[in-house]
């Protein structure tokens, strides 16, 4: 090997680069505090149209499904944008992309809640989607970067747990502001709360070249590795959203709940939720290849046990929880694998990840609907559990070709 590739692998792999000087330890924890709010804003900000679906529809005088369009509009944009976006920021410091990321969620959460028409309304949540876009790429390696390597899988844990708190505290609370006063309000607070990030971020967070961070590059790039985790999460989403979109109404016309119940285990889904993230951030350290595909594996048996034992009440909230406890960590260790393999700079990987993942909800929610009118609620389970499934079989298939590809004698993608 010459030693122009030697250098590249070097830089690649965090040697032979300078490491900037790290902030104190109560800076780090407060840096993390903040990414761990703004992640808890992002998420609901771009979930919270669900819960005040008739207060908007009402006030502005559009359509339901006009208004549900700020949510698929929403996650379209994150799919689409988020890996040019992270490409031409890829030189800019990673706190001045912050700071403006932070700014842009603050400055669209006022011109939403200020809207007069659904249009502009419409333009403000764009403009948040493009900030989430990039938030999730570059987050991730700023935040593990701050700590050491051994802990870095709890570090990603955390956020992921504050992500998933919009499902269960973020959504309903603002769903709840909203039907006591009107919807404007929960949309306001989202800028407060940016706000507080924004300001911490802005004074805690170092400025350095984006290469010379400790996280910018993976301790072992695999080019392989890294399509296949990026297969399987997209899969592993379109399946999830392929069932999950009309989980309501599986409940009450497949496993007879009433509405009131059902509303009660949406939360129970949620809580599973942040329980598995919870749960699987405290081993991601130890044991990150394993958690992928155990987290894939019980998503796979939540929905095709939904699908065959979801008539039976007690048996649809065992599978429904399994389904909930997988959704989370199935995101969260696609982002681990990431900073574990990313073939060059994480934030790319990340952002390719996050799009992709965004673009299998999109995907899942589209054949949901046309499953439903062919097969029945019931049926879009079954297809969302078999793509898992295959989420699983991708996983699989890739780790044994990878491995025949490093035995003696065949040559390994390195990139």
């Amino acid at each position: 090997m010459d030693s122009a590739t030697e250098q590249v692998r070097r830089a690649r792999t965090g040697r032979d680069r300078t490491i900037p000087r790290q902030p104190a330890p109560w800076h780090r924890l407060a840096v993390l505090g903040a990414l761990m709010l703004a992640a808890l804003t992002f998420n609901t900000a771009e979930n919270l149209p669900v819960g005040l679906l008739e207060l908007i529809s009402e006030d502005l005088q559009v359509s339901l499904p006009a208004v549900g369009l700020l949510v698929t509009g929403y996650g379209v944009t994150v799919a689409v944008a988020s890996v040019p976006i992270a490409h031409v920021v890829r030189a800019v410091p990673r706190r001045h992309v912050l700071t403006g990321l932070l700014a842009a969620l603050v400055v669209s959460s006022l011109v939403a809640a200020l809207a007069p028409s659904y249009w502009l309304l419409l333009a403000a949540r764009l403009l948040t989607a493009l900030a989430q876009a990039l938030f999730w790429a570059v987050m991730g390696p700023v935040a593990v970067g701050l700590f050491a390597p051994e802990i870095r899988g709890r570090v990603v844990g955390a956020l992921s747990v504050a992500g998933s708190l919009a499902l269960v505290l973020g959504v309903p609370a603002g769903t709840w502001l909203g039907q006591q006063s009107n919807w404007q309000v929960p949309v306001a607070l989202l800028a407060a709360l940016g706000l507080v990030s924004l300001v911490t971020i802005a004074v805690l967070l170092p400025t350095s070249r984006p290469e010379e961070e400790p996280a910018a590059y993976a301790a072992s790039p695999d080019v392989w590795r890294f399509w296949t985790v990026l297969a399987a999460g997209t899969l592993s989403a379109t399946g999830a959203f392929t069932g999950y979109t009309y989980i309501v109404t599986f409940l009450g016309e497949v496993s007879g709940f009433s509405p009131g119940t059902v509303s009660a285990l949406f939360l129970v889904f949620g809580v599973a939720c942040l329980a598995g993230v919870s749960v699987t951030g405290a081993f991601l350290d130890r044991f990150p290849q394993s958690a992928l595909a155990t987290a894939v594996a019980t998503q796979a048996v939540g929905m095709l046990g939904l699908y065959a034992f979801g008539a039976h009440p007690v048996l649809a909230v065992v599978f429904l929880v399994l389904m909930g406890g997988a959704l989370g960590p199935v995101f969260m260790t696609t982002q681990n694998a990431m900073l574990h393999c990313a073939p060059g700079r994480t934030d790319i990987a990340l952002a390719a990840n996050s799009g992709a993942y965004n673009a299998g909800i999109a995907a899942g929610a589209a054949l949901g609907g046309l499953v439903l009118p062919l097969a029945g609620v019931r049926g879009t389970f079954l297809a969302g559990g078999l793509l898992t499934a295959g989420s699983c079989a991708a996983l699989l298939g890739g780790e044994l070709l990878r491995g025949r590809r490093r035995r003696p004698g065949v040559t390994a993608i390195i990139d």
